[in-house]
């Protein structure tokens, strides 16, 4: 990563994705999204999140069954 990398903390990261807090938490417990741990806790870079947005961030949507 470069220096200008910037980094987000979970709730922004909610924020930035449209979900909750807890889906984002969730997402780094199993894989679905990389975290950095920092001193004051998880960070996860604007480039992890623009790779979570891409094709509309279908994998975000909630999922309704049928």
């Amino acid at each position: 990563m470069n220096a200008k990398t910037t980094f987000h903390t979970i709730p922004e990261s909610a924020w930035i994705l449209g979900v909750s807090r807890n889906t984002v938490s969730r997402a780094i417990r199993t894989g679905m999204l990389r975290a950095t741990l920092c001193r004051s806790g998880l960070r996860v870079s604007s480039a992890e999140l623009a790779k979570a947005l891409q094709d509309g961030g279908a994998a975000w949507k909630p999922t309704t069954s049928g």
